[in-house]
């Protein structure tokens, strides 16, 4: 598999949530995990929380960096990144609450409303 197709890009806006929590919390090594686990309504659902980067393994995950030099950081273990390479990370701020979201998944056939899981094709 070519290694650029493996590429999931974090939003201006998801990049400086990030920054903005890592400030918040005196602590640069915070990064953004994302896993994708069987279950949500459609089949697979997106799982996110706040890890230190020091957590991320080196045979198993890929830690991704915003472009924009905020040191924002996204961890992705290798069974996720297959169903995410080519999606962004984004922050939504909506009505109903501000989260992190990922949006634009190239393997998505389908998601639910809110955006929390989503079904591929097999």
């Amino acid at each position: 598999m070519d290694g650029n197709d493996m590429i999931v890009d974090i939003t201006p806006r998801a990049a400086n949530r990030l920054r903005e929590i890592m400030n918040q919390d005196a602590n640069r090594s915070l990064a953004l995990r994302v896993t994708v686990q069987s279950g949500g309504c459609h089949g697979f659902q997106y799982l996110m929380s706040l890890v230190s980067d020091k957590e991320a393994s080196a045979e198993e995950d890929t830690i991704f960096e915003a472009s924009d030099g905020s040191g924002a950081r996204v961890v992705m273990d290798e069974p996720s990144l297959e169903l995410l390479k080519g999606s962004k990370v984004d922050y939504t701020m909506e009505l109903i609450g501000s989260q992190f979201k990922i949006v634009g998944n190239p393997a998505a056939t389908s998601s639910c409303g809110c955006g929390t899981s989503f079904d591929i094709k097999m």
